[in-house]
């Protein structure tokens, strides 16, 4: 499994992130708390691009959901490693050899020891919420039923069809794929592949696709926003995220 050019490509968005820095379960992360009341035992565990805690995109997203009452935890699954915001568009960064610095169990287990911390201050339902790099863990805690609702935007990395049979068989967390036109990662092969694994019912917990035209590979987190389809399928593309996790966390 390899990345792709898209996966470094985009638009870095402008604005002041609200949230803090600081350590849960001892892992660097970014944590955006709901600024009314909020259900204390739930949480939302946002799995980042290859950017992670680097790019500013990832942190107003963050907030965005903190907004519409998610506490949300952004943990540095990349261990500080993540890509400067310098390598958007550089085209010339050698995305195999960092990949293979990050494999994808290593990644899970950074994941599970944030989710072990949250459930000892009393959280008992955590939504995963992946974009790009961040799905392929989110499908990985999802396999084990360590999560409750998994929503992916453009998702990398994955084997398809296995993971989309592995996910129908073995998890019980309703799953939300936010798609578009062009994308190596999960092309529109893939996309039919879900929708057929997944779809018209099958998948019992719940499952929505969501479609994007005009968009491309990354648009959910790093999308131009002058471009008015692009600026659509972000804008969409968040809000059916929030309201399949209002519908399910």
């Amino acid at each position: 499994m390899s990345l792709c050019s898209h996966c470094i490509a985009g638009v870095r968005h402008e604005g002041t992130p609200e949230g803090q820095f600081t350590k849960v379960g001892g892992v660097d992360s970014y944590v955006a708390t709901p600024k009314i009341d909020y259900p204390k035992d739930k949480a939302i565990l946002f799995l980042t691009d290859v950017f992670g805690l680097k790019l500013q995109n990832n942190l107003l997203l963050a907030d965005d959901f903190a907004r519409n009452g998610f506490k949300v935890i952004v943990p540095d699954i990349l261990e500080g490693d993540a890509l400067p915001e310098d390598a958007l568009n550089s085209g010339n960064f050698d995305l195999g050899a960092w990949l293979a610095k990050h494999p994808a169990d290593r990644v899970a287990n950074i994941t599970r020891t944030v989710l072990n911390a949250l459930k000892a201050e009393g959280v008992t339902k955590v939504a995963t919420v992946g974009y790009c790099f961040g799905a392929r863990p989110s499908f990985d805690l999802a396999f084990n039923n360590e999560v409750q609702v998994v929503a992916v935007s453009h998702p990398s990395l994955l084997q398809i069809p296995a993971d989309l049979e592995k996910y129908a068989s073995q998890s019980r967390a309703p799953l939300l794929i936010n798609s578009c036109e062009t994308d190596s990662q999960f092309p529109q092969e893939a996309q039919a592949k879900a929708d057929e694994i997944l779809g018209g019912g099958k998948f019992q917990p719940g499952y929505v696709r969501t479609y994007w035209e005009g968009c491309t590979h990354g648009f959910a987190v790093r999308g131009d926003m002058s471009n008015p389809k692009v600026k659509a399928g972000k804008e969409g593309a968040f809000k059916a995220t929030v309201e399949f996790l209002i519908k399910h966390l």
